[in-house]
């Protein structure tokens, strides 16, 4: 029986799951920050005072995509644009250590332009430079 190849996730299906995942978490991350600074009267330095806050910034949004990485292998934009996160050798969901370098690789792959994420989109295999340090691929799961 012929081994089945992978359909690699492209950079614009990417992009759109990033956008949806934005969308899904900016209004948790407002709420949250109202709440711990509802006692200000002024709502414009409220929402401010979340940006000098490192948990509000990057906590909670790692915590948010590595839970749904570790659950799912994908964040709700990958899954609803039927995208997942797999091992780049074996096709099987990641282990958590290859999740976590994938994560912490975003930064890597922001510096010099975002030219790490830019890369999916020449890269023969769609892998972004977070997914080669992670040894990760992203393939459409309805194929």
């Amino acid at each position: 029986m012929a081994q089945q190849h992978p359909h690699y996730v492209g950079f614009w299906r990417r992009f759109l799951a990033f956008l949806i995942d934005s969308l899904v978490i900016l209004p948790l991350l407002i709420a949250i920050t109202m709440g711990l600074y509802r006692h200000s009267g002024d709502w414009l330095a409220m929402l401010m005072a979340g940006a000098e806050n490192f948990w509000m910034n990057y906590g909670l949004p790692a915590a948010f995509t590595l839970l749904f990485w570790l659950i799912k292998s994908a964040t709700p934009g990958k899954m609803l644009v039927g995208a997942v996160i797999v091992d780049a050798e074996t096709l099987q969901p990641p282990t958590p250590w290859q999740l976590l370098i994938r994560y912490l690789s975003y930064y890597i792959s922001g510096l010099l332009l975002f030219l790490g994420f830019i890369w999916i989109a020449l890269d023969s295999r769609k892998q972004g430079w977070h997914d080669k340090l992670a040894g990760t691929v992203v393939i459409d799961r309805r194929r």
